[in-house]
């Protein structure tokens, strides 16, 4: 477990640059709940939709699971901090009801339901609009709205074979892998974000909302990026090479007398300085590794050298003398070396926040400052329905007798 102060009381947070903007969330799993995380890092309000009993998917990933006694996977505390939960059976027409007068309330609504399901429960973005024509839908799904596969699920493993990373990703002559974290949910979420506050400006200057198809395996090809390059313009096919770069060289991890550390090199000055630290100043002032190019064509050469250099130096001492010469390096840090690293234990990523029972909950932040409007982490991940009494209460004005009505039937469902 890191190290991490138990949470006290302090002074509200500043308002977010998203303050005021309202988010219905009816996504769930990955892709859509990292999108409006980080709106809600933001300041944005976040209302989300889940459904009555099971809840979004992750809440019952586990083990492990929160340390309280909701029985929430671990993995649901990664992408839903400072959310509002709801629980809505929209399935029912009168929860339907609910999250169309929700819409005509917000101003962004995510969903990642498949192609053509919110239709089917009158709740089409573009029925949505004719309420409120200002607000920006966001549909996140596996391939997107059109296409041939249009209507199938998509998940982050097969996306990552689909689309190409997998085949790059493994040992030479090895078989291929997927990304140790879900790189095109990740991304797809990323590329989401980006898209509503975009579509929420053009709103807010002309009155006009709009619909965004976010397809996983489109998300998943766009960060092919210098190899989707190399292969559109130049008919290369790249390789599996391990942890080499594919064009830049020496780029990977390399041995220690004890470990294992890498070296990244960018440019022809870097390369100098790493030769003259290894005590080797005639690797730099060889012809054939004098450039960039020359040193991809030498590669398994190159790196034999190299490698036979750091091998006999300890991990801390060759790390402090390539940084002290300029030469990027560091560590493959395990996951409480991650935690336990001074940079980031300086730039205050882990933050601690009490669930409504007081269990402290840890979770990493935003991770970029906003000099003026910093993002916060200002709750925690909510319990299933935590919310849902005081948003329909405050935002559509139902009564408790209505509320209490509502719950008796099934159609909503509210945390004890």
């Amino acid at each position: 477990m890191p190290s991490v102060a138990p949470p006290s009381p302090a002074p509200a947070a500043p308002p977010g640059p998203l303050a005021g903007v309202r988010v219905l969330d009816l996504s769930r799993v990955l892709a859509g709940p990292w999108a409006t995380q980080a709106l809600a890092d933001l300041g944005a309000t976040v209302w989300k939709v889940e459904r009555p009993g099971a809840g979004d998917d992750t809440r019952g990933w586990g083990p492990p699971f929160l340390p309280d006694a909701s029985g929430d996977a671990c993995y649901f505390a990664a992408a839903n901090r400072n959310k509002k939960a709801l629980a809505i059976d929209f399935g029912k027409p009168e929860g339907a009801a609910l999250i169309r007068a929700l819409a005509g309330h917000a101003d962004l609504l995510v969903e990642n339901f498949r192609t053509g399901t919110l239709a089917r429960h009158g709740l089409d973005p573009a029925e949505l609009r004719k309420a409120n024509p200002r607000l920006v839908t966001c549909s996140i799904t596996g391939f997107g709205q059109t296409g041939p596969r249009a209507k199938e699920a998509g998940y982050d493993f097969l996306i990552q074979g689909m689309g190409g990373l997998m085949s790059l990703t493994g040992e030479p002559g090895g078989g291929p892998l997927r990304a140790g974290i879900p790189v095109a949910d990740l991304a797809t979420g990323l590329y989401a974000t980006i898209s509503m506050l975009a579509a929420l400006h053009h709103a807010r200057a002309t009155g006009q909302g709009q619909h965004i198809d976010a397809g996983l395996l489109q998300a998943q090809v766009a960060m092919l990026a210098n190899h989707w390059a190399n292969w559109l313009n130049a008919g290369r096919v790249p390789q599996r090479s391990g942890n080499a770069h594919a064009t830049v060289v020496p780029y990977r991890d390399f041995p220690a007398a004890d470990g294992t550390l890498i070296i990244a090199v960018g440019s022809d000055r870097q390369f100098a300085a790493l030769a003259r630290v290894l005590g080797r100043p005639d690797l730099a002032g060889d012809p054939r590794y004098a450039t960039n190019a020359g040193r991809q064509t030498h590669r398994a050469l190159l790196e034999a050298e190299i490698a036979a250099e750091t091998a006999k130096r300890p991990r801390e001492a060759l790390l402090a003398a390539l940084t002290e010469a300029g030469v990027p390096a560091g560590p493959i840090n395990s996951l409480p070396e991650v935690f336990a690293d001074p940079q980031v234990e300086a730039t205050g990523l882990v933050a601690t926040v009490a669930r409504a029972d007081g269990t402290p909950i840890h979770v990493v932040g935003y991770p970029q400052r906003l000099s003026a409007t910093p993002a916060s982490v200002r709750s925690a991940p909510p319990r299933l329905g935590e919310h849902t009494r005081a948003i329909l209460a405050e935002v559509l004005g139902l009564a408790e007798p209505e509320l209490a009505r509502l719950e008796a039937s099934g159609v909503i469902a509210a945390a004890r």
